[in-house]
């Protein structure tokens, strides 16, 4: 079997290739290169493994022919083209966790230090002067810090700024009065934070939703001589109000991480404004958190090249190491009964259903879905996959849900896929056979037992004596051999007639021709070639 190759195209810690090796990995550290010269490399990568230098632009991507995943050794990732990598089944993941008490513990570092003006105290003492009556600094004991974003990040600063015995309120629409109290702060409203905070820290990403969440109109509403720290993103402040509002005392001191552009301008509007310090985007910038981002990179990386395990991924669902072997047949089984829904109905289906039942009712049915997608997908375009196919099914209108029943039927486990189209509604049931085999078990209503694998054909007809004799001959005059034969009958009423299900298994693809000469036989309805 091929390892999975991985380039590491930014500088980080030396282990995170030692664990790529162990893992099961080939690895490459080839940093510093052109957009130019990545492009002609990517193509022979399984992995890319980046941290802030690296632009995943779409000529990388589109040159990436082979990639299945982008690992960001940090949180921000600005610098990949998250949608598109998505639309090429690439998926995205970054260590949000591994330098998150060091970005908190620079947002308390920037709090104290804004408080007491020690950046400017400091420089002024090394110039020569003692301006001690110039700066006269607030403590932050019994003051109110109003959080913005109350996540993994901000719960580490709640901590923190609970220890100096400030009172902490937070603003987070995901925050749960639950969580609010387990943290032990006041969740508030964004206007009721502006009004009480003596000092704001934001710890939200930069989304549609929160770019310029602290806007003009906000800052002007804050409590006056308020002081702001952001260590989160750029792009969060409205830095041109800030400066104005420095300026005319509205507020009485800010610090800055980070910037709306990075580096900023030598002219920024910013700098050498009262009350105002920043540093050059150093939230994450320890020694422990750059091993730790490394690590976790390499460790998330690994788990799903190798074991199919996706952790802190941002454009999938995650599926643990641990849960990826259980959930591996019930993939391969959805995959399957996906593939065999296009093949018979084409790209006609609106809407479908994915049940599960039994063994699999307990399972992440996510990932079982997607994997449904992937295979009813593929049958029109072979770029599909389970990272892909849930962007691709909502861009074409597909109506997609998930049903899971605590029912035991007479499987053990089931997995039913339900398609709607104009005309008909189309159902296939599979299981696992000795919890690893996947298996057909029923189809247009009829119960029949088939692997769904190679070159098949499917045929619906009338259930009268002889047919199978007739089959049998034409096949053979035309060639064509049949590997395996399975035949379900789907009667009226107990009594003979109706239709019967037949799925053969043949040694090659039948021809159109072999296909017309079995459609032309007595009493066929339906003819499909399928392919697994």
């Amino acid at each position: 079997m091929t390892k999975p190759k991985v380039l590491i195209s930014d500088k980080m810690d030396p282990n995170a290739a030692r664990i790529f090796e162990e893992r099961g990995c080939d690895v490459d550290i080839i940093t510093g290169e052109t957009p130019e010269e990545l492009k002609a490399r990517i193509g022979e990568y399984d992995g890319l493994a980046i941290r802030s230098s690296t632009k995943v632009t779409r000529d990388i991507l589109d040159a990436a022919t082979n990639l299945k995943v982008i690992g960001r050794a940090g949180i921000g990732v600005d610098n990949v083209d998250i949608a598109y990598a998505s639309s090429k089944g690439v998926v995205v993941m970054n260590t949000p966790f591994g330098n998150s008490i060091t970005t908190a513990e620079h947002a308390i570092s920037l709090l104290l230090a804004v408080a007491r003006q020690i950046p400017q105290a400091d420089a002024r003492t090394q110039r020569g002067e003692w301006p001690k009556k110039d700066f006269m600094g607030v403590e932050v004991t019994g003051k109110t810090l109003g959080l913005i974003g109350a996540g993994n990040i901000g719960a580490i600063v709640a901590s923190r700024a609970q220890g100096l015995r400030m009172k902490v309120i937070a603003y987070d629409p995901f925050l749960t009065a639950d969580r609010a109290m387990e943290l032990g702060v006041e969740k508030v409203d964004l206007g009721t934070l502006l009004k009480r905070a003596d000092f704001i820290t934001l710890h939200t990403p930069l989304t549609d939703e929160t770019r310029n969440i602290l806007s003009r109109e906000r800052l002007e509403a804050a409590k006056p001589g308020v002081r702001i720290v952001n260590c989160a993103r750029g792009g969060l402040i409205d830095e041109a109000a800030l400066k104005d509002l420095l300026d005319s005392g509205q507020i009485a001191g800010a610090a800055l991480d980070v910037f709306e552009t990075e580096p900023p301008a030598d002219d920024h509007p910013l700098f050498g404004t009262p009350g105002f310090i920043c540093t050059p985007h150093l939230g994450a910038s320890t020694t422990e958190a750059q091993v730790n981002v490394a690590l976790q990179v390499a460790e998330q990386m690994a788990d799903y090249l190798v074991n199919g395990g996706v952790t802190n991924a941002l454009n999938v669902p995650s599926l643990s190491a641990e849960e990826a072997p259980r959930l591996k047949p019930y993939i391969t089984l959805g995959e399957k009964l996906g593939s065999l829904v296009g093949q018979l109905e084409g790209a006609d289906v609106t809407s479908l259903t994915v049940e599960v039942e039994g063994a699999a009712a307990e399972l992440n049915i996510t990932p079982i879905a997607s994997a449904v997608l992937a295979g009813l997908m593929r049958t029109f375009s072979d770029t599909i996959n389970m990272v892909n196919a849930p962007i691709l099914a909502k861009e074409r209108g597909l109506d997609v849900r998930e049903t899971r029943h605590a029912r035991e039927g007479d499987y053990h486990t089931l997995l039913r896929v339900i398609a709607t189209t104009p005309e008909r509604r189309r159902e296939v049931a599979g299981s696992l056979f000795g919890d690893s085999q996947a298996r057909l078990v029923e189809i247009a209503g009829t119960r029949i037992e088939t692997e769904l694998e190679g070159e098949m054909i499917y045929i619906v007809n009338e259930d009268a004596p002889g047919f199978i004799g007739r089959l049998g001959s034409t096949l053979g005059e035309a060639g064509v051999n049949i590997g395996n034969f399975h035949l379900g009958r789907r009667l009226p009423d107990k009594h003979r007639g109706g239709d019967a299900v037949l799925m053969l298994t043949l040694d090659q693809r039948p021809t159109r021709e072999v296909q017309d000469a079995v459609c032309a036989l007595d009493g066929v309805k339906k003819v499909r070639a399928l392919s697994f």
